[in-house]
């Protein structure tokens, strides 16, 4: 069996990691040495930044309509199995791109070119991800980032101690879910401390994840106690997923920026007609940058 590569990256103060398979982050260090993001443990969860393409989460029945034909299609997507190829790098940049492959087409009968870009700029990692229809019908299509990061990054410091800082006040909504992770068609008010902040606690999680609307597109994990932090940016995303795995002590938060939403409970999606899917006409790009910052 073919080895799977992992390249890196660099700046003056970071060092990244990426691997071929799915373009998934690995590694993001500083010139301490210091992991800000989750090195995996299948006691709480073994990925560590999958990248979603094209649907996030999951299908009611691991199914959805498309061109009047049923489709199967696992959660989040299928780019997160499959090997990206090197389409450039240097010193501080590396993009990798995934085609469609017959695999890839029995679940999303399209053609495309998915690429992510890496780009260090100093403490800011920017990602890029690209979606060109090279079909000739359009595509329907969900996408977002999945990266965990280790919580606490000190350590002097616990998990309690950390939070979730909007750069903005905002009034956010819940995204309403069914205990098996499909949407109940609610959306509710979440309160945030002083309109910013989500104190972060173990408990938070019982009922899985997160998933928020109508929020700043900027927001940071740190701690009152000072010391290290991760901000995250994501303009043109509409949803933000706060995620570790349910009723554990797991060490790490998954700050998921999302373009869409899962499917509705017990309703097969019709992707022509599920209102947040992205869509891009044939032949055309559309791009989704988004940035994680190191501050130490």
């Amino acid at each position: 069996m073919k080895s799977i590569m992992e390249h890196k990256i660099s700046s003056n103060l970071l060092t990244v990691t990426v691997s071929e398979l799915g373009a998934e982050l690995r590694s993001i260090k500083d010139a301490d040495d210091t992991e800000y993001l989750w090195q995996g443990d299948s006691a709480y969860w073994s990925d560590r930044a999958p990248n979603i393409f094209p649907y996030v989460a999951r299908l009611t029945e691991g199914s959805y309509f498309l061109d009047g034909r049923l489709y199967k299609m696992q959660p989040h997507g299928f780019a997160s199995r499959e090997l990206f190829k090197v389409v450039s790098k240097t010193e501080n940049e590396l993009t990798l791109e995934l085609s469609d492959n017959l695999k890839t087409y029995k679940q999303y009968p399209r053609r495309f070119s998915f690429k992510i870009k890496y780009l260090l700029d100093d403490a800011t990692l920017k990602i890029t991800f690209s979606v060109t229809n090279l079909d000739d019908k359009t595509m329907y299509y969900g996408l977002g980032g999945h990266p965990g990061f280790n919580v606490p990054m000190t350590a002097d410091t616990e998990f309690d101690d950390y939070c979730l800082e909007f750069e903005e006040k905002c009034a956010p909504k819940r995204v309403g879910f069914t205990p098996s992770c499909y949407l109940n068609g609610d959306k509710t008010d979440f309160s945030l401390e002083n309109g910013k902040r989500i104190k972060l606690s173990h408990d938070i999680f019982s009922d899985d994840a997160i998933v928020l609307t109508d929020v700043s597109h900027k927001v940071k994990l740190t701690s009152d106690r000072g010391g290290k932090s991760v901000t995250v940016t994501f303009p043109k995303m509409n949803y933000l997923g706060i995620w570790h795995r349910p009723n554990t002590d797991a060490p790490y938060v998954c700050v998921e920026p999302w373009s869409s939403l899962p499917s509705t409970q017990d309703e097969i999606s019709t992707f022509e007609t599920q209102e947040d899917l992205m869509t891009l006409k044939a032949g055309k790009t559309e791009e989704y940058p988004w940035e994680i910052t190191v501050d130490f």
